[in-house]
């Protein structure tokens, strides 16, 4: 009711310093892939000009500040009753990670907004580290590239002793076909995994790598095992993972052309994601690839096929 007293819209708020300010609380806090999805989105439906690109400048200048899971060792309510994100949100603020002026739902500012916050966090917690102690000098979701994913793709490479792998790939054309296969322990430490057509065209809607992530990790493989996928992942995930690889397998991605054995390569630190075959094969591989049927041929999701873009613009349907 205040916002429509005092005639505060959406984009109003929604602009291109708010979603700085957004993703930078994002790095800060370790949130979860979805974010690059979803400000994607929300910067084409505010008018905003935004790339994927965006989420990599500033992950290099923002550090990870708090301490929590999956890749730490606390939950929400520990975050929230350490001072949450009215906290972080200061700590940026005065190390000058924040645009201070940017309009709030409330008509104030965000720096009046936070005003009556300290600068630093109490000294009684650790699941918010002070400015100078933080749990990683960078954020941690690194948006990667490479012939496998030109349009690049999103990977959480935080809590990671191994930020690199090399290895044959294991494919799997859905996420119920891997999931039956790390059940059956037929994944071996060193592999790397191919969940695809599971994008926003192929599943549609970008499926959830939840359960195979999870099962991985409960078999022990969470460090040992890559995993690539343009579906996307839960903020609960965590290992190898590389997920919204675009373009993706259904429009005919590098994804779709990858084969049983072949050597792929993640390397975070590059920012690299590559299948290491050659361009003359994968060019004798693309002639050779056919689309597969669609997985609906009707009603709502046969349309949201027609009309959803690639995951790297947001996956959205208005052109």
């Amino acid at each position: 009711m205040n916002a429509i007293r005092k005639n505060i819209r959406p984009r109003d708020i929604i602009t291109r310093k708010s979603l700085e300010n957004a993703v930078a609380l994002v790095m800060a806090t370790g949130g979860s892939t979805n974010a690059v999805l979803h400000y994607l989105a929300i910067a084409r439906a505010a008018g905003v000009r935004w790339t994927i690109d965006d989420f990599e400048r500033i992950r290099r200048k923002v550090p990870v500040l708090c301490n929590l899971k999956p890749s730490g060792e606390y939950v929400a309510t520990d975050f929230h009753a350490a001072g949450g994100v009215p906290q972080v949100l200061k700590m940026l603020l005065v190390h000058g990670l924040l645009h201070g002026d940017c309009t709030t739902i409330t008509g104030r500012t965000l720096a009046e907004e936070l005003a009556d916050v300290p600068d630093a966090p109490r000294k009684d917690q650790d699941v918010i580290r002070p400015f100078d102690r933080p749990v990683y000098a960078h954020g941690h979701l690194a948006i990667l590239r490479g012939n496998l994913a030109t349009e690049g793709c999103v990977a959480k490479i935080t809590g990671l002793k191994q930020t690199s792998i090399t290895g044959p790939a294991r494919v799997f054309d859905s996420e119920p076909a891997a999931m039956k296969a790390i059940l059956a322990k037929k994944i071996k430490a060193g592999d790397v995994i191919v969940i695809r057509y599971e994008g926003p065209k192929g599943g549609p809607g970008m499926q959830e790598m939840l359960a195979p992530t999870s099962a991985l990790i409960g078999q022990g493989l969470g460090e040992s095992v890559g995993l690539i996928t343009d579906g996307r992942f839960s903020g609960g995930t965590w290992g190898m993972v590389v997920g919204h690889v675009a373009p993706e397998a259904y429009v005919g991605g590098t994804i779709a052309l990858v084969k049983e054995g072949d050597s792929i390569t993640i390397d975070a630190g590059k920012r690299l994601i590559q299948l290491n075959v050659s361009a003359k094969e994968l060019a004798a591989r693309r002639k050779k690839w056919k689309a597969p049927k669609p997985r609906y041929t009707s009603g709502l999701l046969a349309k949201y096929m027609k009309l959803v873009s690639t995951a790297s613009q947001g996956a959205v349907t208005d052109g």
